[in-house]
């Protein structure tokens, strides 16, 4: 049987999910940059033939890790699922000579690149400067108007962004922001091969996003992402996943598949997506490529990354659309052949509909919630009325634990404030909709509140 070293570390889908799919195609050593999620530590010990926990003093330098490791089990290929360790498995793959991201998956991982190459290609994108001093920030301040979104060319789940409404708000935001960079580097959220990345920033002009000329209701957010995967240097689209509209000031709340919308508007979003790919020149990955809906048919850029959608974007994928990705890639990058979509999948192909739900103290007008609450998953699943069938379950190794507080939501924080993640199906993207707006307005209701000492100080 083949062998497949899978390079685990924060972020990414759930790395129970990707763990089953890998073990069923190939002899599976783990090497774990980041903790693993009590909730997963049993079957990986069951799925996995070795599981490797490095510590810090073995990640000085990750490439040459990773290419050890490779060379001591033998493996035929090297996989990661997380955005941090994305450029360092891409890095040993081409020392390895194994099949992976290639050399241009930095241009997928810092947006001051991915943005100058997409520039250089004429594509669609914001207006944008690279910021790596406040000096740098107040010089693009005289060629960019306001508002700005400042953020960090490294981050992922929207941490460290900061609007800039006037200049006056300039330094505010820039302390801010390297402040959460610095503490999502504590909590294992940034970037683990390249040194001083959260020292990197990109500031962009925001543009003004609809979605009546998109979607035929209300409640669907201004922006969605194609989700594909790059196999021989050919981009292979997969299918759209929606988003319910952000939290200010971008943090996601939830993604739908697929999203609803027209054919037309989805092939006009696919050729977006496929001109990005293929100008980052990317080998053999997944992609993740998110893109901002405008008036009278208008797109723009907002990311590319190498590798599959977060959160439970591929479990959504599977359930919807029959199509295991993490299996397929593996599978593409032993060698094996894969039938991947010869377009882009449509609502009409799809068994019904499947979203995640981000769980963050915040009501569904985008302001705070009154009081604290008390995370209890039990009690959303019996108290909160959902449609008659559909189906609400909590992702464990994503969520707090039953009776934790839940965190004061911090915008500059983004998703490092969740509480949970919860997984929903049901039989079409409408009810999906509908049923996470019921969730979000009953949540504060429902859960219990928290009593003085169980809040942290």
């Amino acid at each position: 049987m083949s062998t497949v070293l899978l390079v685990h570390a924060k972020g990414g889908p759930p790395l129970g999910h990707v763990l089953s799919r890998t073990a069923a195609r190939a002899d599976v050593h783990l090497l774990a940059l980041s903790a693993l999620p009590p909730s997963v530590e049993g079957s990986a010990a069951r799925l996995c033939v070795s599981v490797t926990t490095p510590g810090d003093e073995g990640c000085s330098d990750l490439v040459s890790l990773i290419v050890s490791r490779a060379r001591e089990v033998g493996a035929d290929a090297v996989i990661t699922f997380s955005e941090y360790a994305v450029v360092a498995v891409a890095e040993a793959c081409e020392k390895l000579g194994l099949p992976g991201a290639g050399a241009a998956a930095a241009l997928a991982r810092d947006k001051r690149l991915m943005r100058s190459t997409w520039q250089r290609s004429g594509l669609p994108q914001p207006a944008f400067r690279p910021v790596a001093t406040e000096a740098d920030l107040y010089a693009a301040l005289d060629s960019l108007s306001c508002p700005l979104l400042l953020k960090a060319a490294w981050s992922a789940g929207s941490t460290a962004h900061q609007i800039i409404a006037s200049p006056g708000e300039a330094s505010a935001a820039w302390a801010r922001s390297r402040q959460v960079m610095a503490e999502s580097a504590q909590l294992g959220y940034a970037e683990l091969h390249v040194a001083e990345a959260d020292a990197d920033f990109v500031v962009e002009e925001i543009v003004s996003g609809t979605t009546t000329d998109w979607f035929d209701e209300p409640g669907w957010g201004d922006y969605l992402s194609v989700e594909g995967v790059v196999a021989d240097g050919v981009f292979h689209p997969v299918c759209l996943s929606g988003r319910m509209p952000t939290v200010e000031p971008f943090t996601e709340r939830a993604g739908i598949t697929p999203a609803l919308l027209s054919p037309d508007a989805q092939d006009r979003v696919v050729g977006l997506a496929r001109r990005a790919v293929d100008a980052l020149g990317l080998r053999d990955c997944g992609t993740h490529t998110e893109i901002k809906l405008g008036p009278d048919g208008r797109m723009w850029l907002i990311e590319t990354a190498a590798r599959f959608g977060g959160a439970m974007t591929v479990p959504q994928i599977e359930e919807v659309f029959a199509l295991d990705l993490v299996g397929m890639l593996v599978d593409h990058l032993l060698g094996r052949p894969v039938a991947w979509p010869e377009q882009a999948l449509t609502p009409a192909q799809a068994r019904g509909a499947a979203g995640s739900l981000v769980v963050l103290a915040v009501d569904g007008r985008g302001e705070a919630w009154q009081d604290r609450r008390v995370w209890d998953f039990p009690v959303v699943a019996s108290d909160v009325p959902l449609s008659p069938d559909s189906e609400l379950s909590v992702v464990a190794e994503s969520s707090l634990p039953d009776g934790s507080v839940v965190p004061v939501y911090d915008p500059a924080a983004g998703a490092n404030t969740m509480a949970a993640l919860c997984l929903l199906s049901a039989g079409d993207p409408r009810t999906v909709l509908r049923d996470f707006e019921t969730l979000v307005d009953a949540l504060p209701r429902v859960l219990p509140a928290a009593q003085s000492e169980e809040v942290p100080a």
